[in-house]
């Protein structure tokens, strides 16, 4: 019998933030693959009854496929470990097409991406009434390219809440480009450093000063950029406007308004 693939999103750090059905199919794992570049080693912890275990930060797509092809092929289960939701910039595809191609099972369990584990640092809300109804995950382009159409000015001319990948390093062009897009140099802005790590840090502030406050605490990596108008009852200390979920005067369809 042929064993099977599964990817599991592994979280943006703490351990405790894998989901239940991955922390399961990790304790039911006979061979595990995880990025030791990014994913918090502590989650192996609960990969007590795999034999082996492989560090993929220097193995190629075809050293992982072999890996995958000749366990499946001895009838063993493996997860495939990814930092964050695999959904988000988890290279999932390409890993999954040549197993199948080969009569594989694979199935993927989602996991908390380091977006909304930045926005639960910040004690923020991504959408408000009035604000924002839309947030968007990109990333600079870089060696790995960005379609013309997605260009983060042109996202930025949305209005929408915008987390930005993968871009720290080049924070001062990000800030340059959302003002290109049209934002106001007042926009709340904010960058959370390895979320859910112990070591996790932060600094908020607007598109004015975003840049020298990341610059001086030194963030390099593993940030996440998030620039919005929700951002701003936290940051600025601003006001906002109320959902009509909970407003007494509103009816749905489970409470009669009043009045």
């Amino acid at each position: 019998m042929r064993g099977k693939v599964i990817f599991v999103g592994a979280g943006p750090g703490d351990p405790e933030l894998i989901t239940l059905k991955g922390k399961k199919a990790l304790e039911e794992a006979d061979v595990v693959l995880y990025a030791g570049s990014l994913v918090n080693p502590a989650l192996l912890e609960f990969a007590s009854k795999a034999r082996e275990i492989f560090d993929t930060a220097s193995m190629s797509l075809d050293e992982t496929t072999k890996v995958c092809l000749d366990a499946a092929g001895a009838g063993k289960t493996v997860v495939r470990l990814h930092t964050g939701d695999p959904s988000l910039y988890g290279a999932i595809m390409e890993q999954m097409v040549p197993l199948e191609a080969e009569g594989v099972e694979t199935a993927v369990i989602p996991g908390v991406s380091s977006a909304f584990a930045s926005a639960a640092a910040l004690k923020a809300q991504l959408t408000l009434p009035e604000m924002s109804q839309t947030v968007i995950f990109t990333r600079m382009a870089g060696r790995t390219g960005v379609p013309e159409g997605e260009s983060l000015e042109k996202l930025a001319a949305t209005g929408a809440t915008i987390c930005v990948f993968l871009s720290v390093d080049r924070i001062f062009e990000v800030v340059q480009k959302f003002l290109q897009g049209g934002r106001s140099p007042e926009t709340p802005a904010a960058v959370v450093s390895r979320a859910g790590w112990p070591d996790q840090s932060q600094v908020s502030g607007t598109l004015v000063d975003i840049a020298q406050k990341v610059e001086k605490a030194g963030f390099v990596k593993q940030s996440m950029i998030i620039v919005g108008d929700p951002l701003g009852p936290r940051i600025l200390g601003s006001g906002f406007s109320r959902s009509k979920l909970y407003d007494s005067s509103f009816t749905h369809g489970y409470r009669k308004g009043e009045g």
